[in-house]
């Protein structure tokens, strides 16, 4: 009878948990490229490395499922070079892709910082142009613990000593020479064969077997390593102009603004012919329904032969909402000017 009673009360105890698993769905894309590289796979490619050098190899094989970026947008996955950033007892360890001959932008930052002889923690950080915001993750365990009392028990999430770890060791071994990947934008050794980015709902479901000992963290704990880095932390002008497009404002309400310019040119028999478009969108997402405003506007500019012809036209479209049952309602404005100038 006691040997029913316990696994009765074992059965009790994992139900939430088989329920949870099977009505949470797995986390939305967030639409940054940040969707694109895995933080928490990349904590477990460092805790496996020998080395930053064996690390920087094992970020950019792609049977390790952790690098998926495409940050020129060449179609090709771009190279994770690993930089050390040292000052005393801490480490901050870059990873970064070379986007053209002049820029670079950080991809994450793992930093690690010793607390004893030999206790250290780390924590690593997604830019926050990748990921729309900065993204702390952490590695974790559980600890389980008897009370006496019964069949409960109690669970605790404790920071895990990542000094032993082999990769964390040997940075911290005497005569350690700061590791600099020696590649850049072009110059790349000769294993490595790129290959062309694979969707994102393939990635997630080969990244899962990274996310069970991992969490997102709110605060920072590794302080110190964190303000070394911050100096020498590299964005990319031409990766903020593609991936900013959409912030969350609000927490209840989500808010998001998005900007795209496009430029065309088109080359004639009698002339030439640009067009520019630029539109931006705001809209503001709640539980009930969506609530957005769309505004373009539009230039034309012909030169011909005989003369020059300017069209603009402007289009103005207001808030809409849209609900459940409901259709988008909004009102539309139209302005048209045109000019015409003979030879």
């Amino acid at each position: 009878m006691k040997i029913k009673n316990l696994l009765f009360a074992s059965v009790l105890m994992l139900l939430p948990f088989c329920i949870q698993s099977q009505t949470t769905s797995p986390q939305d894309s967030t639409g940054f490229p940040g969707d694109h590289f895995s933080l928490e796979g990349a904590i477990e490619l460092f805790k496996k490395a020998e080395s930053p050098e064996s690390f920087e190899k094992l970020l950019n094989t792609e049977n390790n499922y952790v690098n998926n970026l495409d940050l020129n947008e060449d179609g090709e996955i771009d190279y994770i070079r690993v930089v050390d950033k040292m000052e005393g007892d801490v480490h901050a360890i870059v990873l970064q892709i070379a986007v053209n001959e002049s820029e670079s932008q950080d991809v994450a930052v793992i930093e690690i910082e010793k607390q004893g002889d030999e206790e250290a923690i780390l924590q690593i950080i997604g830019d926050e142009i990748l990921y729309g915001k900065e993204t702390i993750v952490e590695p974790y365990e559980i600890e389980s613990q008897d009370d006496g009392r019964g069949p409960a028990v109690t669970i605790d999430r404790i920071i895990v000593n990542v000094y032993f770890w082999p990769s964390v060791r040997f940075v911290y071994r005497p005569g350690y020479r700061v590791y600099v990947s020696p590649w850049r934008y072009r110059h790349y050794p000769v294993w490595w064969k790129p290959w062309r980015p694979h969707t994102w709902h393939w990635c997630h479901s080969h990244r899962a077997v990274y996310r069970p000992h991992y969490r997102v963290a709110t605060t920072h704990r590794v302080v110190h390593a964190h303000r070394v880095y911050t100096p020498h932390r590299k964005t990319s002008k031409v990766v903020r102009t593609r991936t900013t497009t959409t912030r969350v404002v609000a927490k209840g309400n989500k808010v998001g603004v998005q900007k795209t310019t496009t430029t065309k040119t088109v080359q004639g028999k009698n002339g030439k012919v640009t067009q520019k478009g630029k539109t931006t969108t705001v809209g503001a997402k709640s539980k009930k329904g969506k609530v957005g405003a769309k505004k373009s506007s539009t230039r034309t500019t012909k030169k011909g032969v005989n003369g020059r012809s300017t069209t603009t036209k402007k289009t103005t479209r207001a808030a809409g909402k849209k609900g459940r049952n409901g259709a988008a309602v909004g009102k539309k404005k139209t302005r048209t000017v045109k000019k015409k100038r003979g030879g």
